[in-house]
């Protein structure tokens, strides 16, 4: 099974990110659920802050689908672009160890998470598609329903998105377990000892 953050857990990894950059990666990761390689090649011209999308261009299988800006995430996203000043890739790269107009390489991406887990002291084992999982999860235990959840993943077939039904802690309590439904005797009745008592 898919590894999943807490809300909580996912809070204090974004705050342990190295630098603004790292910030806006991992926020990016979780606000939208995109893939390690979408985030890479994604473009300034494809943040649409006055419909609140951002475009995703070529995901999995050449498609192309539009997910969530948040006001959170594009507030980060404007001091992130104050700053870096990015020109065609919204997270350039670099030639020769110069900063170029050229996307980041998914080790950049993967590096950012990995040290911000270990720096948040999460024991979990944390990558970028953590972020991802933790996104369509806390959606999911939100309310969104799994077909909304997977156009937002670009998964090709709703089986891919249900998953997230065994991860999702609100659809496993939602329905109680059938020890519920029977009477036993109170645990205060129960012997303590599993030894027989001698005669």
């Amino acid at each position: 099974m898919p590894t999943v953050l807490s809300q909580e857990e996912v809070a204090r990894l974004i705050d342990s990110a190295q630098n603004l950059m790292h910030r806006t990666m991992l926020m990016m990761l979780y606000a939208t659920g995109l893939r390690r390689a979408e985030l890479c090649h994604l473009k300034v011209s494809d943040i649409d802050s006055e419909r609140m999308v951002i475009h995703v261009r070529q995901g999995k299988g050449a498609r192309d689908r539009d997910v969530l800006l948040s006001p959170k995430l594009l507030e980060t996203l404007r001091e992130y672009w104050r700053w870096m000043k990015p020109k065609t890739y919204l997270f350039p790269g670099t030639v020769n160890n110069w900063r170029a107009d050229v996307p980041i390489t998914e080790k950049i991406v993967w590096t950012a998470v990995v040290e911000a887990a270990k720096h948040a002291g999460i024991a979990k084992h944390v990558a970028p598609h953590t972020l991802r999982h933790s996104f369509a999860t806390h959606m999911l235990e939100a309310g969104a329903d799994l077909r909304t959840i997977q156009v937002l993943l670009g998964h090709a077939k709703l089986s891919d998105t249900t998953v997230y039904l065994h991860l999702s802690r609100r659809h496993l309590q939602a329905v109680p377990s059938p020890l519920e439904t029977i009477e036993v005797s109170s645990p205060n009745d129960v012997k303590r000892s599993r030894l027989k008592k001698k005669r």
